[in-house]
Formats: structure tokens, sequence, C-alpha cells
């Protein structure tokens, strides 16, 4: 990690935006091409650390929100349901993009991130500019998740299963750092991260809002339970799949546990120009290929600067 990357890490500031008080971190020019970054679950900002700087030496205005449930993130009201769907998650992004008043940035992500940049670009094309996504159209289809899948990836998402129940919510709770650095290993068999590196992300899952919005996420994605009411609009849209017109570079990590086979299958659901690389990674490529990550948002740029 560079000495730039420590001491920007540690300017967050926080911006009012929908229904969240977001906690974000930016780096470069004021005046530099915007791109947001956004990170995945269970992880935080720290994933682009090194990204970072590969980015801002050419220009660009970096934002790195932390995802709600995460980290200093908070929201506004009592009431507001601790949602942690996919429409939830987009709606975050473009909330964050208005409160900035970032004009036509390019989002990339990965994970919870992805999700929310492919929401992003699928609903709102006209607000960004390009879009990186690792896993491909990460948008989530509901309607195929409540059918059964080989053993293998069913085996691979274990965790999914134990949120459906309230001893799951109840290990997240009370062992969340063991659990989350178990899927780390898991799902990046080959990065060999040390305690500093976890320890510095686990500090997010403090969060007072983290257990309820991870727990929400994955049983409305399993579909086991509703979604906030005022999101239902939103998610009939993305139960369409609707294509994704906006020029993409689409990541898959070789070695992610998570998504067996990769995802280049999926090249038709993006109309615009595309391009699906394979990184030498698990699932936490930004942290584990942050050069590769970095590249293909300099592509995006390079594509779309004019």
């Amino acid at each position: 990690m560079s000495t730039a990357s420590v001491r920007k890490a540690g300017d967050m500031r926080t911006v009012t935006a929908g229904v969240l008080a977001i906690g974000y971190v930016e780096d470069g020019p004021a005046e530099g091409w915007p791109v947001v970054l956004s990170h995945g679950f269970p992880y935080d900002v720290h994933a682009y650390d090194d990204v970072v700087p590969l980015l801002t030496a050419h220009g660009a205005r970096v934002v790195r929100p932390y995802l709600r449930g995460h980290g200093p993130t908070r929201f506004l009201s009592a009431s507001t349901p601790r949602s942690g769907q996919q429409a939830a998650l987009g709606s975050d992004l473009l909330a964050l993009l208005d409160a900035l008043s970032l004009e036509a940035p390019i989002i990339a992500g990965y994970d919870w991130g992805g999700l929310a940049s492919c929401v992003v670009a699928a609903l709102w094309a006209h607000r960004v500019r390009g879009l990186v996504s690792m896993a491909s159209y990460d948008i989530i289809d509901i309607a195929a998740q409540r059918a059964a899948h080989d053993p293998a990836l069913e085996h691979a998402v274990w965790y999914q299963h134990l949120f459906q129940t309230e001893r799951g919510r109840a290990v997240l709770a009370e062992h969340r750092r063991e659990l989350c650095r178990l899927l780390w290993r898991q799902w990046s068999p080959r990065w060999p991260f040390d305690d500093a590196t976890f320890d510095r992300t686990a500090e997010s899952f403090d969060n007072p809002d983290f257990v309820d919005v991870v727990v929400h996420a994955y049983r409305h994605a399993l579909g086991t339970v509703a979604g906030a009411p005022d999101l239902e609009t939103l998610e009939e849209h993305l139960a369409r799949r609707p294509p994704i017109t906006v020029p993409a570079v689409t990541l898959d990590g070789a070695d992610d546990t998570l998504k067996p086979g990769g995802t280049a299958d999926q090249a038709g659901m993006f109309t615009g120009r595309h391009e699906h690389r394979v990184v030498g990674a698990g699932h936490a490529l930004p942290f584990e290929a942050p050069t590769a990550f970095a590249d293909a948002v300099l592509t995006v740029h390079g594509w779309t600067r004019a």
C-alpha cells in the first residue's frame, strides 16, 4: 500500500444522500474525471487502496463510499427499513452521484458494489459514462434464485443459506469477524492476506446496521422476505433483466470460488461497447490485482473520454 493511500484513507467525509449519511473517501483533483469505486460484503473502501493511486496518476477524481451497513455510513431515520436489497444499493449509489454532483462518472465495483453499479448502469444509464463490473451482469435474478442449483455451487454459498435462519443472524452478530475472515479465505484461496489487512477492514463490520442489512440482503436475494415497499417498482424493473447499454469492461477472478466457470456467457446483456477479461485473482480482485482493476477503469475512460 502506498503512503498516499494510507494518508487519504483516513480522510473520511460524509454527505447526506437519499436515506443515508454516506461516509466516503475522496482522492485526486477536484476537477478530475470522476470515478466511483464501490466495495462488497464483507469488505470496505480499503479494497481499493492500491487501485486509487493508479487512477489519480491519470487525473481521476476517485470517490469510495462505504455501503449501507458498513463503516461510518448511517441511516438518517430509525424508521427506514434496514434493507440490503439490490434496488436499495443501486438507489444509494445514484443518490451519492446526485449529492456530490458527479457528472457522468465511471462507476466500478465488485460483489455488492458491482451489483449496485450494474443496477445504476441498467436503470439510469444517462447518469454514467461507463461501467467496470466484476462478475459481469451482477443484477440478481431473484426468480431464478428460488430454484435448486448444482450442489457444488450450493456448497459455495453456504453462508447465504445460513443467513436465512435466526441462528445464522446470531452467528453473524456474535462472530462477525471470524465468519468474515473465513469468507475471505474461501473466496480468495490464493491470497495470503495478513492480519493487519483484515483488521483494517473489519472495523467497518462494527456498524450498528451491519447485521440487519446483510441478513436482509441475502434473504431478499433468495426470495424469502419482502423488500422495502418504496423500492418495489425498481425491483420489478430489475426482474425484467434490463440490458446494460453503457460502455463496460467486465472481469472474472480465475480463482473466485463464487463464480465457477466465470461469467463470460453473460456478454449478451451488454449492448454497448464491451470487453470481458479474466484476471489471476480470487473474489477480492481489487485487493489481489489492483493493476488489473485500475486498467479496466482506464480502458473505459479511454473509450469515453471524448
